[in-house]
């Protein structure tokens, strides 16, 4: 794979919560036994409070809501 092991990142994300927007790429976490992990979502929705991650590009219904912050939180309840 391109970039593996060289620190090359093939997205783009944004960690300011402040600018989110529809369509900006992030890095999210999932709490429980995922803990740790990184997940890379694309934000479909931006609230006050919270968002909404499409967490697979394949299939729309796959949506999670996270926290709204650097990296977005999501419940492991949720997947």
């Amino acid at each position: 794979m391109h970039g593996m092991g060289s620190g090359d990142c093939p997205f783009e994300f944004n960690f300011d919560a402040a600018t989110f927007k529809v369509g900006d790429t992030v890095s999210y976490r999932v709490n429980g036994s995922l803990e740790g992990m990184p997940f890379v979502g694309t934000l479909l929705e931006v609230h006050e409070d919270h968002v909404v991650i499409a967490g697979d590009a394949n299939d729309p219904s796959c949506r999670y809501r996270g926290t709204r912050e650097s990296r977005p939180q999501v419940d492991y309840a949720e997947l």
